[in-house]
């Protein structure tokens, strides 16, 4: 009876020292190294785990359950799929923390990493701050604006529970015709490269000595970025979106590849697989590039996502053959794939090819081990629930005044009058009655473009933000009459006198292949706006558009011409420049072609031959020390007096008495 006890206690001792072993588990333990806890982890996964770590669905289908019995690594919104019209913070919140609960119940409690194409500021989300589209920022040729804007987004898209953006699009667009052109901050790569410290915005300055290629999340107001779309996507045939982009090896390393150096030194996350194909071979199946070249050659080390279906787009048509499209896709070397609606078959299919061998093992782990190292890097694992802490970010002051600064920085002067001697900006303030026109004066959604709110975008008041229109009667002196007519006919004009007008007119918003063009025109009834209103009146034209249009038979008719692209929510940001509180410093990012018969034209073609050249961008007095709002030398009077001090500076050069003349005009300023 007494062995027996001893036994018993014996028992009951290994029983805890189990029970203690198990309650430590290394990879929950984040004083160990990151490796150190994706080895304990993958060794503790079934395969199932494994690939469900591997999927990424629309949160559409997701749910609690769904996520514990599948073992979803990561979800997503596409483009406008919310949790509900106009949606608080809250709203997000809950929502991402309901999906998240659903992954930590599972048996290993591993977080899953929300998804949203934040591209432009969280510009799914109503009230965000929406930034100017990439096209724009381009023209700023100011990489520590984008960083800062790269910090406010992260903010925002942490105010909604998010962790991940599908930014920055680093494409480098050769052919405006390209529907997704404005998602490109240039034709030229090295502007591109410059646009990446974006990166270091989202995601957070990388640390001294941080070994080139791993992924860095700062922590919890940094979010995960994506460099997209890897590899070309800006060169396909014709601009055509999803094409086949026909390039030797020398072109594609010169011209789409260095932005990707760079964003993998600046610690980028995750790296996003074009549609579109590579001398034939589909990047969403070119293991060349995507394995041995990406992974292998440049050491990138965070995980590589497919685009929404891209796997799909394999074959032709789409679908035709889903089991070899998994196989390939996987085998290329795509870690996550965007499923996003019909996940069952995709994880039925993976798990298929792998216990027939197609796909190894080893080919499995690296891709889970990819995706373990993001989650571990940010701090997923320790902080993976949201909270409204960030709340107040989403279209913060601050960031507006951000988004208003760079659409300030973004405007390009492509024409000022018909001689330097004769500059028609910067517009007076005080004028006693003024004309806007056009369809994109008084439509935030216009002037916001695609990936706004919508997908596709949309037309008028789809979120908070300020026109042009309003931006304009906000900044002129209370005694000047704004008469707003969206189309103005010859009778309108003639029976009103106006001291000059403002014509905006543009693009329609689009998106991806709905925005391939073959003719690139503006907006009707643009043209016919422009020629009623500038036949009639003095006029400035400013375009919306997210690449240069057909703009050439319409020049003469015209004082001045602005390029603004897609300015975004902040259409303050226009009227501080036209009316002279700010000068043009904006550079063309892209070549302004005469017409579409040149196209794809790029700064350094034989056959070089443009309206307005790659970097042109007037600028005028405006930008001058000293030419500011509280001078008010939009008055004509001040102009005048302006122009006569200018006038003395030869006089100023050769004598005494012109030193003293020009010093007392000038205390007199």
């Amino acid at each position: 009876m007494r062995h027996s006890n001893i036994s018993w206690a014996c028992l009951l001792l290994l029983c805890f020292a189990s029970m203690g072993d198990a309650e430590y588990m290394k990879y929950k333990d984040p004083k160990q190294p990151t490796n150190s806890r994706i080895r304990d982890l993958i060794g503790r996964m079934t395969l199932a785990e494994k690939i469900g770590q591997m999927t990424q669905i629309e949160r559409q289908v997701a749910s609690t359950d769904v996520m514990k019995k599948y073992f979803i690594g990561s979800i997503l919104s596409g483009g406008g799929s919310v949790p509900a019209p106009q949606a608080s913070p809250a709203v997000w919140v809950d929502m991402v923390n309901e999906f998240q609960k659903g992954a930590l119940s599972t048996r290993l409690g591993i977080p899953m990493i929300y998804g949203i194409d934040a591209v432009h500021g969280n510009n799914n989300v109503y009230n965000a701050t929406l930034f100017p589209h990439n096209v724009g920022l381009g023209a700023t040729r100011d990489p520590d604006l984008v960083r800062r804007i790269g910090e406010a987004t992260a903010l925002e898209v942490r105010a909604t529970g998010i962790q991940y953006t599908f930014a920055p699009c680093i494409a480098v667009c050769r052919d405006p015709r390209w529907g997704r052109c404005y998602e490109s901050y240039s034709e030229d790569h090295k502007v591109v490269q410059q646009m990446t410290d974006i990166i270091i915005g989202l995601q957070g300055e990388i640390p001294v000595n941080h070994t080139k290629g791993i992924p860095y999340v700062a922590g919890k107001d940094k979010v995960a970025a994506c460099a997209k779309h890897y590899v070309g996507d800006g060169g396909t045939h014709n601009g055509i979106n999803e094409n086949n982009t026909i390039i030797d090896e020398h072109g594609l390393l010169s011209i789409h590849m260095p932005p990707y150096y760079d964003s993998i030194i600046k610690g980028v996350a995750t790296v996003m697989v074009s549609y579109s194909s590579l001398n034939g071979v589909k990047m969403h199946a070119n293991h060349d590039l995507v394995t041995d070249y990406l992974k292998s050659k440049l050491h990138f080390r965070g995980f590589v996502i497919s685009d929404w279906l891209g796997i799909d787009r394999i074959t032709s048509p789409p679908g035709a053959n889903y089991t070899y499209s998994v196989q390939a896709g996987i085998n290329a070397g795509i870690d996550m794939v965007m499923v996003p609606y019909d996940y069952t078959d995709y994880i039925d299919d993976l798990t298929s090819l792998v216990h027939k061998g197609i796909i190894n093992m080893s080919r499995i782990d690296d891709a889970v081990m990819r995706i373990l190292r993001v989650k571990f890097t940010m701090g997923l694992f320790e902080n993976p629930l949201a909270d409204l802490s960030f709340a107040d970010q989403l279209g913060k002051k601050e960031h507006r005044e951000l988004a208003r600064e760079a659409v300030r920085k973004s405007l390009v002067l492509l024409k000022n009058g018909n001689s330097p001697n004769q500059q028609f900006l910067p517009l007076p303030k005080k004028a006693r009655r003024i004309l806007v026109a056009g369809s994109h004066a008084s439509n935030l959604g216009y002037q916001c473009g695609g990936w706004s709110i919508q997908w596709m975008g949309g037309s008028g008041d789809i979120t908070t933000g300020t026109t042009i229109l309003d931006a304009i009667k906000s900044t002129v002196a209370d005694s000047t009459s704004v008469v707003y007519s969206e189309n103005p006919d010859d009778s309108f004009m003639k029976h009103n006198e106006f001291s000059f007008a403002i014509v905006a007119v543009g693009e329609p918003p689009y998106s991806e292949t709905v925005g391939d063009s073959t003719d690139l025109t503006i907006l009707d009834p643009g043209p016919d706006t422009m020629r009623t209103v500038c036949s009639a009146v003095k006029c400035v034209v400013v375009i919306i558009s997210g690449r240069p249009v057909v703009i050439e038979p319409y020049v003469p008719l015209m004082e001045a011409l602005v390029a603004a692209w897609l300015p975004g929510t902040e259409g303050q940001g226009v009227a501080d420049v036209l009316f002279g509180d700010y000068g043009f410093s904006g550079k063309l990012p892209r070549t302004w072609f005469k017409s579409v018969d040149q196209l794809p034209m790029n700064v350094g073609d034989p056959h070089y031959d443009p309206l307005y050249p790659f970097g042109f961008g007037l600028t005028i007095n405006s930008s001058m020390p000293g030419f500011s709002d509280a001078d008010n030398l939009g008055d004509t009077k001040q102009r005048v007096f302006f122009v006569a001090l200018c006038s003395l500076l030869p006089l100023v050069l050769i004598s005494d008495l012109g030193i003293g003349v020009f010093q007392h005009l000038a205390d007199l300023l």
